[in-house]
């Protein structure tokens, strides 16, 4: 059976993507902590990081870098924090989340944002992406 994650690869569920190439794709978390809290996920399905081909986790680790320096250019933000922990969906994914203070990495906390603003958000992520 598909994880969420591969059915919103696979475009059954919509998305606010922010880079995709044959290997990787990177999405905003409808769910965020802060404005511009990215997702970053192997196509392939795998539950845990350290499973994952050696190959595939360095190239993870680029492709997350990428999208980290693109929230870097589009939100003004202290650093990008970086969480693997995977409990909630069992498809590996990297969590980028521009930072202001350490209270940012905390889920519990969230931040409201409408679908005009995760589409806006999105394209203004997408066009600083240097892939």
């Amino acid at each position: 059976m598909s994880t969420l994650f591969t059915k919103i690869i696979n475009k059954e569920i919509p998305s606010y993507t922010l880079a995709e190439d044959d290997n990787f794709y990177a999405f905003l978390d409808v769910n965020p902590n802060a404005k511009g809290h990215a997702l970053c996920v192997p196509k392939v399905e795998e539950d845990k990081l350290f499973d994952l081909d050696e190959s595939v986790y360095i190239e993870l680790m680029r492709f997350s870098r990428k999208v980290a320096k693109a929230l870097e250019k589009t939100i003004a933000c202290k650093r990008v924090g970086m969480a693997v922990v995977g409990l909630e969906v069992p498809h590996v994914h990297v969590h980028l989340i521009p930072l202001q203070t350490m209270d940012d990495m905390r889920f519990q906390k969230k931040v409201e944002m409408d679908e005009a603003a995760f589409k806006a958000l999105a394209k203004e992520i997408r066009d600083n992406f240097n892939g």
